[in-house]
């Protein structure tokens, strides 16, 4: 048997999809397992053992021409079965159109037509954890091919980090300057898809003299390319320089340094979702998002209740007070304790 599964596209859902897609690879043990993700978020699997091939499927100038080639490259693999976590009519006309057998999603974007089987999307989805919602769609699918569930709810986020890897990253923060006989916290400044959800460059900026100053702690800053403008707001306004590491190393190798450091400090963004997968203590500031649904697991968090929030705007029509509440001695005070620093 052939499956392929529609991975989410960013980096946090993608990490949230992995207690699903090891319930498939325990449910379908014999099968061969191929992940179709987005290039942004494929370094998270680069190890997993619960997967066997990665394809990649990335946006183009085109997008009708390339839903076809990939269609075709799922054809020439000759799939059994698709299984959609993503939610949008595009990636079940992608299954359609490569005449996969048995086509597996939520009801959603008027898409039904295109699946053989499309599950009504549960109605606690807004006040559980988003695993959930891809562990009840595997659900779906093991009771209608094996007629029975035998789904666990244990949200094993867990990927592997191998030992050469390890020492890697513990070269690149060599390298970069960093003591690595001192505790490392990384601060993610940035986020991609939500100005909403940055917490602001003065206040990493102060956070980050205060872990430096007053825990002698080192402090680098993690993100992509695209976050490094915030990044150097941070180290500009900064008294005690960090070490900024946007944008100068891959998604595989800062995965790496996140299993190499002590806390991760962060925006609610890809990153704070990888951390705790790979076992290190995490910290993430909400503002407009829900915790409920998508706080990382295995991380802890801090926000401030306003009337406001959670809003869910990627922008904040007024003044932003979610956010602006929370004080980096706030911050600072907690992350001691995560440290276990009196």
């Amino acid at each position: 048997m052939k499956i392929v599964v529609r991975s989410p596209n960013w980096i946090g859902d993608a990490v949230m999809a992995i207690p699903a897609l090891k319930e498939i690879r325990r449910i379908f043990s014999g099968a061969t397992i191929t992940l179709c993700t987005r290039s942004l978020a494929k370094d998270v699997f680069s190890e997993a053992d619960f997967i066997d091939e990665i394809l990649i499927f990335d946006k183009s100038d085109n997008p009708i021409r390339n839903l076809i080639r990939q269609a075709q490259i799922w054809r020439e693999r000759d799939f059994n079965i698709a299984i959609l976590f993503t939610n949008s009519f595009a990636s079940a006309l992608l299954a359609r159109l490569a005449d996969v057998p048995l086509r597996f999603g939520y009801s959603t974007d008027g898409r039904s037509f295109l699946l053989n089987r499309a599950f009504s999307v549960p109605e606690w989805k807004k006040n559980r954890h988003e695993s959930y919602f891809y562990l009840n769609l595997v659900r779906e699918v093991e009771n209608d091919v094996f007629g029975k569930t035998t789904i666990s709810e244990d949200l094993d986020i867990s990927i592997k980090v191998s030992e050469s890897r390890r020492i890697e990253a513990k070269e690149i923060l060599r390298i970069n300057g960093v003591d690595t006989l001192r505790r490392t916290v990384a601060l993610g400044a940035g986020s991609i898809n939500s100005m909403a959800k940055r917490w602001g460059a003065e206040k990493y900026a102060r956070l980050n003299d205060l872990l430096q100053e007053k825990a002698n702690t080192n402090v680098i800053l993690l993100g992509s390319k695209n976050e490094l403008d915030i990044a150097m707001q941070v180290y500009n306004q900064s008294s005690l320089k960090p070490v900024v590491l946007n944008g100068k190393v891959s998604l595989a190798q800062t995965i790496a340094i996140l299993s190499e450091i002590d806390l991760l400090i962060s925006n609610d963004m890809g990153l704070a979702h990888v951390a705790p997968a790979v076992g290190t203590k995490t910290l993430t500031i909400f503002g407009p998002t829900n915790e409920k649904a998508t706080q990382p697991i295995g991380s802890e968090i801090i926000r401030k209740q306003v009337e406001c929030a959670p809003c869910m705007l990627r922008k904040c029509p007024i003044d932003h007070r979610c956010m602006r509440l929370i004080s980096s001695e706030e911050v600072f005070t907690k992350a001691l304790k995560m440290l276990g620093i009196k």
